[in-house]
């Protein structure tokens, strides 16, 4: 699983990880972000336990329609979200936000797929360390 696997690189400054939604929180999580654009089926917001939630880094609607959470279809997805987050000076933004809160404290990216490498939250988590 890749929970707190997820580790940040020893060179960057700060701490980002990533975990599913439908773990336990932890207090070594952090601050707790939702990903995603949907809230996750069967959770409450007490279960959740999240500090934010940054709908807006999900990809969009049709992109994530699209994917299907297909593995095959994984790269060209990656590919496709990854130009939406660079084109996109809101999501800008909010990566800086995140990479921000992270120098002071662990960040961690909450999700709900169920597929631990193919899923966007992968996909953001290795975008934001390469920002750095």
């Amino acid at each position: 699983m890749l929970e707190h696997s997820c580790r940040k690189s020893t060179d960057l400054p700060y701490s980002i990880y990533l975990k599913r939604i439908y773990e336990p929180a932890a207090p070594e999580d952090g601050y707790r972000i939702l990903v995603d654009r949907l809230w996750p089926r069967g959770i409450t917001k007490q279960q959740a336990a999240i500090d934010e939630w940054m709908k807006e880094l999900a990809p969009s609607p049709g992109l994530r329609r699209w994917f299907g959470h297909i593995p095959e279809r994984f790269a060209a997805f990656s590919d496709s979200y990854i130009r939406e987050l660079e084109e996109d000076p809101a999501r800008g933004r909010l990566a800086a936000e995140i990479a921000e809160l992270a120098l002071a404290q662990d960040v961690t990216l909450v999700y709900a797929a169920k597929a631990p490498i193919h899923n966007h939250a992968q996909v953001l988590y290795k975008w934001l360390l390469s920002r750095q």
